[in-house]
């Protein structure tokens, strides 16, 4: 009789301690997923504030601005545009 009970305690122990393995694995599994999902949570507000911050950039308005402060940039006046003329014998080879 007292084999059968060391043999149960023994079974009762390995038991009791896989078990403690396993409740830590899940906690720990628990843990990661919870971080994954804050981490998912973030670039998700992150991808929403660049893609409304692109839009703005890519404004016609915001464009022009660039161009007149940052590059300096104006549109030109009637004086310094060339106008170029076809001529009908330039063309003529063309077609």
């Amino acid at each position: 009789m007292t084999r059968v009970s060391l043999i149960l305690l023994l079974a009762l122990m390995g038991s009791g301690l896989y078990l403690v393995k396993v409740s830590y694995e899940a906690r720990k599994l628990f843990a990661d997923i919870e971080r994954a999902k804050a981490d998912e949570h973030q670039l998700a507000a992150e991808a929403t504030r660049l893609d409304a911050e692109r839009r703005s950039e890519g404004t016609h308005l915001r464009v022009e601005r660039d161009a007149r402060e940052k590059l300096q940039m104006r549109l030109p006046s009637p004086d310094a545009t060339l106008y170029v003329a076809e001529t009908r014998a330039a063309s003529g080879g063309a077609r």
